[in-house]
């Protein structure tokens, strides 16, 4: 899973048509060569979990990911014992007899961190929007990552001998711990400029016309500079310029807009506020 720079890295992230900026491609270099977890804070779309998917095709690991949510406990990240199975063994045999073998692997059912920690650097972990978890389990992640190793009473400990690539994803919809900070590298993934993001639409939309390209890129600028409560995204970017794209359009018009609007935004109230100032968000389009 080594890279020789940051410049192989970047370079073969655009291979699998993922652009990032310097920023991103030194902040992975330096996390996989470091073993050391990597950050990703950014508004929701600008391609945090999309990182970890290419790492994953780029290295021929397995993806193993953790959506994190609110009320989410070690034993869902962790393990938990088939007890249905297990009361079925019970039942089949001699109870006494059988105990001792209801605590085996053939009972435990792996969730992603203990798969993640028996993978270890065969795997890439993507721990996606901690900040919807509590802090409970953010401290336990924490404990988890410093050494990942997993102690279960019936089996004993299980360490891993070459830790995962580790991303996390964050939305700050939260404040995430220092102490959990300060294991990570960290990296803030900004809305791209627009020449980048008319450059992610031609690399995302086969055969797309360059002017819809820019087009869309300046109106989706244009979105972000308004009060909205879901500003867009590149992936909604992309999404906007393969509608208009289909509907025959070669540059984002008013007309055009008003119809699709639904596939760059995804709040009732923010498409009546763009719906009503269609001319700003076209002009110079």
């Amino acid at each position: 899973m080594a890279f020789a720079s940051a410049d192989e890295v970047e370079h073969a992230l655009r291979r699998e048509d993922y652009l990032a900026d310097r920023g991103l491609a030194v902040a992975l270099y330096l996390s996989i060569t470091m073993g050391r977890p990597l950050l990703l804070e950014g508004e929701p779309g600008v391609g945090k979990t999309e990182v970890a998917k290419v790492l994953a095709r780029l290295t021929g690991a397995e993806l193993i990911r953790l959506q994190c949510y609110e009320g989410i406990d070690a034993a869902q990240a962790l393990y938990e014992w088939d007890y249905a199975k297990q009361l079925l063994r019970a039942r089949s045999g001699d109870p006494a007899s059988a105990l001792g073998s209801l605590y085996t692997t053939d009972f435990l059912l792996e969730r992603p961190l203990l798969r993640a920690v028996r993978a270890g650097g065969r795997a890439v972990l993507l721990i996606d929007e901690l900040d919807r978890a509590d802090d409970e389990f953010e401290a336990f992640l924490l404990e988890v990552l410093s050494d990942f190793q997993v102690t279960i009473p019936e089996l004993g400990t299980i360490a891993a001998e070459t830790a995962p690539i580790v991303i996390i994803t964050s939305n700050r919809t939260r404040e995430l711990h220092d102490a959990l900070k300060r294991r990570c590298l960290y990296h803030w993934i900004d809305y791209p400029s627009r020449e980048r993001e008319a450059e992610i639409i031609r690399v995302r939309v086969p055969g797309v016309e360059d002017n819809l390209a820019r087009s869309v890129a300046g109106a989706v600028a244009r979105l972000r500079e308004m009060e909205l409560a879901k500003p867009p995204g590149p992936a909604e970017a992309v999404d906007w310029t393969r509608a208009l794209q289909l509907i025959g359009g070669n540059a984002v018009t008013e007309d055009g807009a008003r119809d699709t609007l639904g596939w760059v935004l995804k709040n009732r109230d923010d498409i009546a506020y763009a719906t009503e100032h269609l001319a700003e968000v076209v002009s110079g389009g």
